[in-house]
């Protein structure tokens, strides 16, 4: 699966852009605030129907336009192609079109381009708080379990039920009885998904960090969200005074966490920013062939500011994970030469230039 064609209007400071991407390497090269950095957001709102720089809409849309749209052609790794549109008003009406017909949600989207990041930001899937690793690990579930989506659903109608009569008392026994059995039949299968997603990643996750890093002691786990020795309707009931005195469900695997440790410590405390950075792209270079095992499709990276925190010697080997991928790969630096020659030869590489939001092509080798 790789781009085939994106065209992109309204976004920020680029100029309208029409852009035929390699299918492998790309690399967009320019000075700090040229675009480079709104490719990837305009291919990210492709494929997720959000910016990952703004949770506003505001910045993201030109002062001059009154929306934003992006198109995307694909080519699906089963062979033909298929095109993905996506407009933002200023207002904030959302449409979506998948080979020209509205979809339902953004998840069709997300199941059409899987995207995998890995920006400046990626340290918080160190140092954030809960919500960014349960966001990491569902990703990877959603793509490889097709259950997870309606057990999900499922969980927070579950719980948006279970917490308004936490706070305002609404129901009657019966029904919250109804509604406590809903949320923890999801609960478990939510549960069961991930561990097993967890048991086929951590293999993969300390075979990658390996050719990145030599940090030996490095442990990754995970907390389901309640007590590992008691079950969720014991809690439950055990923790309800509490729960109503805070108005919300404190129990279950909307509080799940992924848990990163070494040496018996909280990895973040301990690592350098270079090393986060290598372990969060083992973690999501480990997702990418999960992916591809399940799916026999492959997952789209945008890596923004490659080089940064990297001596030449990671960088080199980082590249080299992501080539043997097999994937599409846009990557944002400022100085061309850094890059262009990370590459096999039989590579396709493509290279942009940025400038002042224009986009020229100055560099493609076709394998």
């Amino acid at each position: 699966m790789s781009l085939l064609r994106l065209m992109v209007t309204g976004v920020r400071n680029l100029q309208p852009v029409t852009l035929q991407p390699s299918p492998r390497i790309n690399i967009l090269h320019g000075a700090n605030g040229s675009g480079k950095t709104s490719v990837l957001e305009a291919i990210h709102l492709l494929g997720m129907a959000r910016s990952f720089r703004s949770p506003r809409l505001q910045p993201v849309i030109q002062a001059e336009h009154s929306a934003l749209t992006v198109f995307g052609e694909i080519q699906l790794a089963e062979g033909g192609c298929s095109s993905l549109g996506l407009g933002r008003e200023r207002n904030g009406e959302l449409q979506i079109r998948i080979d020209g017909q509205n979809a339902r949600s953004a998840a069709q989207l997300a199941e059409a381009l899987p995207l995998q990041l890995i920006n400046p930001d990626s340290f918080r899937l160190l140092e954030g708080a809960p919500k960014v690793r349960r966001q990491f690990l569902d990703w990877g579930v959603f793509h490889v379990e097709p259950r997870f989506l309606g057990s999900w659903q499922r969980l927070q109608k579950a719980l948006r039920q279970r917490n308004s009569w936490l706070r305002h008392g609404r129901l009657d026994a019966v029904a919250q009885a109804a509604w406590d059995r809903e949320l923890c039949l999801a609960s478990r299968e939510i549960d069961t998904y991930r561990r097993a997603y967890l048991h086929s990643l951590k293999p993969v996750f300390e075979n990658t960090l390996a050719q990145l890093l030599d940090l030996p002691g490095l442990s990754l786990s995970y907390y389901r969200g309640w007590d590992k020795d008691r079950e969720l309707e014991e809690v439950l009931e055990s923790s309800l005074q509490r729960d109503m005195s805070l108005g919300h469900t404190q129990a279950g695997p909307q509080r799940a966490d992924l848990r990163l440790r070494l040496e018996g410590h909280n990895a973040a405390d301990i690592l350098s920013r270079g090393q986060q950075k290598l372990v969060v792209c083992a973690l999501r270079i480990a997702q990418g062939h999960l992916l591809n095992q399940a799916k026999q499709g492959r997952c789209l990276y945008l890596v923004d500011d490659l080089p940064s925190e990297l001596d030449e010697r990671h960088r080199m080997a980082l590249c080299r994970l992501l080539e043997e991928l097999q994937c599409q790969v846009f990557i944002t630096c400022v100085e061309p030469h850094v890059l262009k020659d990370g590459w096999r030869t039989d590579t396709p590489v493509a290279m942009f230039h940025v400038e002042h939001g224009r986009i020229t092509q100055d560099y493609r080798s076709e394998a």
